[in-house]
């Protein structure tokens, strides 16, 4: 089954697409900002980030994530998320799920290099406010450097 099976109508995807492609660049603003609250925003509320093959855990919830993301903020000095190729499928009008590149750099305030080379796997749920994360599962490429965080 396509997406224009389950979706319709070719122009509604193509901005359904973009939503979604934009909801990780949000994603990935927030981080590097340090803005914790529009981070967890992007997630629902029983969101799952899946960060095992990194060895950080499985987060299940906000109060989980930020946690997360609040240890990511004190822990950080700088850092840069790019994220590319996503590929969108559509399960229906409302759920979607793709997988995106991951690239992220920086360095922790003590100076130790933080580099992750992933994949995303993500679930996508429409809600009141917008397309959100369900689930994202993300999956070294390249063996990480995480020593220090």
């Amino acid at each position: 089954m396509t997406a224009s099976d389950v979706v319709g109508d070719p122009v509604a995807q193509l901005v359904d697409r973009e939503a979604i492609k934009a909801l990780t660049h949000e994603y990935g603003l927030a981080l590097d900002t340090f803005d914790v609250d529009a981070t967890v925003a992007i997630w629902v509320e029983d969101g799952v980030f899946d960060c095992t093959g990194f060895g950080l855990g499985l987060l299940q919830g906000h109060d989980d994530l930020r946690e997360f993301f609040v240890h990511n903020q004190q822990a950080m000095d700088n850092q840069i998320h790019l994220f590319a190729n996503h590929i969108i499928e559509f399960d229906g009008p409302d759920a979607a799920h793709g997988t995106n590149y991951l690239i992220q750099d920086g360095y922790t305030n003590e100076g130790a290099r933080i580099q992750c080379l992933g994949l995303n796997e993500d679930q996508y749920v429409r809600t009141g406010d917008g397309w959100r994360i369900k689930l994202r599962a993300i999956r070294p490429l390249i063996t990480p450097q995480l020593e220090g965080y």
